[in-house]
């Protein structure tokens, strides 16, 4: 049997974060199993499904890499072929007409709820002659479920779950304005698509059994499930906009790679011993459905922090410089020269230790591309002394005629230190502060060899001839 799975999104909104572990979930049992991982667009809610979010999905598993086999199906284009299944089991005296009304339904809800029962749907019509039909009023088409017995669901995550079935009403699968439902959208969708794995959230196990009793009412071989746990926030509740980014291109924006967010991803529900750093290809190669947890992943932004900033260090120099050139670019609100650019390239391997996010790294990498004069942050504008800018303005003599690379420049400034009679932080501190605006920056040697001799001593100029802070 090959093996094929879907990841089937509504269109409502954003690509939330756990539809995202879902998708890469699927993708990855497709991939270690050799099988095709589908986009199913289940886009039959009109109201609410929008084309920006229809792009929002696409462009979300595009940027996380998680590429789909064949055309995307639009869930909403085969409202015709639905409607053809619930005829056949009507026709097969699977399913029947329903004629209740709103205000009949609503009553046999409060009768329920009166006598302490379930509130469900009675059966009213399930044996009724078609004779008995009230003029004028649309049916429903409902499924005859059984009414004895039990149905089982047998998960790979959640192992067998049993229901009785006398807590499942008779569904309906077709609505008075001849729409289906979507259970019976999801089945028929899944049986036409040959799906051979059900792989989602723990939140649709109760649509397992309906959809179930549909496949047998259907006769046809109902797919293995496996239904996930949902991500809790730290403090455990359903994760929610209130413990901050939601939608997977939150992430993108605040600046994760997307093999960092596929690594955090992946650990969230899913384990290999005590693996946290794993590849995209050890993942597919490790990756089934009997180490995935029953119990909710509390999501950690300290641990995708860690993991963001391993997969940054880890990254080729020229791909975070294209990264953090688009963020300056709308920093600064004008294009990078290519100085600029080769200037971004020779600082990344140092540029590029300690930051946890893109976001972080162009921070730190916005002095190199700032025009001068170059504004000093509070902090360093207090090294600038009168003092300070007087040694500075002795030092342009003598940098004027050393060497420039970071080895010379650095013996040239301890000299001049050492005839100062002061400690090379003395110089090295506000040399800092005006050449980059700020008290922190990758060594300053090898910042002054990346700036170069021009820019270094304009720099450096400036700031012996701006006002002093006191």
């Amino acid at each position: 049997m090959r093996v094929v799975v879907r990841f089937a999104p509504s269109p409502t909104g954003f690509l939330h974060i756990g539809g995202a572990r879902t998708a890469l979930f699927n993708w990855l049992f497709a991939r270690h199993h050799g099988g095709t991982f589908r986009l199913r667009i289940e886009d039959t809610d009109r109201a609410r499904s929008t084309p920006e979010a229809v792009a929002a999905i696409i462009d979300g598993l595009e940027w996380l890499g998680l590429s789909w086999d064949d055309e995307i199906v639009y869930q909403s284009g085969r409202a015709a072929r639905h409607a053809e299944i619930a005829w056949q089991l009507f026709a097969a005296g699977r399913a029947y007409k329903c004629y209740c009304t709103p205000a009949e339904l609503e009553a046999m809800r409060q009768k329920a709820r009166a006598e302490k029962r379930s509130v469900r749907y009675d059966g009213t019509w399930r044996d009724r002659a078609s004779s008995e039909a009230p003029s004028g009023v649309p049916p429903v088409i409902r499924l005859k479920a059984p009414q004895q017995g039990s149905t089982t669901i047998r998960d790979h995550v959640q192992g067998d779950v049993t229901v009785t079935n006398s807590e499942l009403d008779d569904l309906i699968i077709l609505r008075a304005d001849g729409s289906p439902t979507y259970n019976l959208s999801v089945v028929v969708d899944d049986h036409d698509m040959a799906v051979t794995h059900v792989i989602r959230g723990d939140d649709h196990l109760h649509n397992a059994f309906r959809q179930t009793q549909l496949y047998h009412a259907l006769q046809w071989t109902i797919p293995e499930f496996a239904h996930v746990p949902l991500i809790h926030g730290p403090d455990g509740t359903k994760m929610s906009k209130r413990h901050g980014a939601v939608g997977i291109d939150a992430y993108r924006d605040l600046g994760y790679l997307p093999e960092a967010v596929r690594n955090y991803l992946m650990r969230l529900g899913w384990s290999h011993g005590d693996d946290e750093i794993i590849s995209t290809e050890e993942a597919i190669q490790w990756f089934d459905l009997d180490a995935v947890g029953r119990a909710p992943a509390r999501f950690d932004f300290a641990k995708l922090d860690n993991l963001s900033g391993h997969y940054i260090r880890i990254a080729a120099d020229e791909r975070l410089c294209d990264f953090v050139a688009q963020r300056l670019e709308k920093i600064l609100g004008q294009s990078l020269s290519g100085s600029h650019r080769a200037r971004l390239l020779r600082a990344m391997p140092e540029l590029k230790l300690r930051p946890k996010t893109l976001a972080d790294l162009a921070a730190n990498a916005v002095f190199l591309v700032k025009p001068r004069p170059i504004r000093a942050d509070e902090r360093a504008s207090k090294l600038l002394t009168s003092e300070t800018r007087r040694r500075l303005a002795a030092l342009l003599q003598l940098l004027d005629r050393t060497v420039w690379q970071s080895a010379a420049l650095e013996a040239s400034i301890r000299e001049f230190a050492a005839e100062y009679r002061i400690n090379l932080a003395s110089v090295a501190q506000p040399l800092r502060a005006a050449l980059t605006g700020s008290t922190a920056s990758p060594g300053i040697f090898e910042v002054m060899e990346i700036l170069g001799r021009e820019e270094t001593l304009g720099r450096i100029a400036d700031a012996v001839n701006l006002p002093a802070a006191t």
